[in-house]
């Protein structure tokens, strides 16, 4: 059962949720079926706050999620009365040595730590991610969702860049992923202040993609539209836009040549011209 403010309405020809073998109690994988797969953050009591066991668990699934070809998009939500509040500071700082492990470059990618790896390995995932939010986004919270392509937030949801109230900077791949979402001038005032805002002016200063009744049915929606499309074409889709996006122009438009030339012709890509001439056929796994 999905401990939602509002239940998640299903169409009627989607499969129950089944639980996946990457499951842990604080993070389960449930397969929606049509490639789609449903990442439940599942520690309500303490409003799915990041403790160290979370923190593997997250990863965890990540990483496991983007190696397995059959994914066509992942859905990101949390059980209970919130998405994330952040950082579980009490339980991280009972051991000094959780905030070294936390710092230290983690396994899932060659350029981030462990707390950068909880939202920076979404934004790395070969498919769309979609987080649906409602509640508290805070801190970490945020950043996770920050890590994800596309942000659907309940009217009510709160939103803040928390790490100001601890002392901190904003951390857990923040450098990289609000740049590619934010002014940089809003962008210091929230971090500066710690400041909370509502889903409307989350959504004016980028954090949001779209406010919504019901965030969880509209990315299960979302997905399956996208999982419509080529695996192949919505994989280099999200690349070329991201790697992109901070490149100059020349090195832009080559990736842009290089990425069209690697799938044109290719098995995916005409079965997708098919489906517009009324051939239906299935697409293949993704090839990238």
């Amino acid at each position: 059962m999905l401990l939602l403010a509002r239940p998640l309405l299903r169409p009627a020809s989607s499969p129950s949720f089944r639980a996946l073998s990457t499951s842990s109690p604080l993070v389960t994988v449930s397969d929606l079926g049509d490639g789609i797969r449903h990442v439940l953050l599942n520690n309500p009591a303490k409003h799915n706050s990041l403790s160290m066991p979370m923190f593997d668990a997250i990863c965890t699934a990540a990483s496991d999620l983007s190696e397995d070809r059959a994914v066509r998009a992942v859905v990101l939500s949390g059980a209970g009365k919130s998405f994330c509040t952040g950082l579980d500071v009490k339980g991280v700082a009972s051991n000094p040595s959780n905030m070294s492990r936390l710092l230290r470059r983690g396994a899932g990618t060659a350029v981030t730590n462990v707390a950068q790896d909880v939202g920076y390995l979404w934004r790395t995932c070969p498919f769309p991610t979609i987080a649906a939010v409602h509640g508290k986004c805070f801190g970490g919270g945020l950043q996770i969702a920050m890590g994800c392509d596309l942000r659907f937030s309940s009217p009510g949801c709160e939103w803040s860049i928390l790490e100001a109230k601890w002392g901190l900077i904003p951390d857990m791949s923040a450098t990289v992923t609000f740049r590619e979402h934010m002014r940089m001038d809003d962008l210091k005032e929230l971090a500066m202040t710690g400041r909370v805002i509502g889903a409307e002016e989350a959504r004016g200063k980028g954090l949001v993609t779209r406010v919504v009744e019901d965030p969880l049915e509209e990315a299960v929606k979302v997905a399956r539209e996208i999982a419509a499309r080529s695996p192949d074409s919505v994989a280099l889709t999200k690349k070329l836009f991201q790697d992109a996006w901070v490149m100059g122009d020349k090195e832009a438009l080559q990736l842009e040549t290089d990425l069209q030339k690697s799938i044109l012709p290719s098995k995916n890509q005409a079965i997708a011209v098919g489906k517009n001439f009324g051939v239906d056929v299935g697409f293949f796994q993704r090839s990238v």
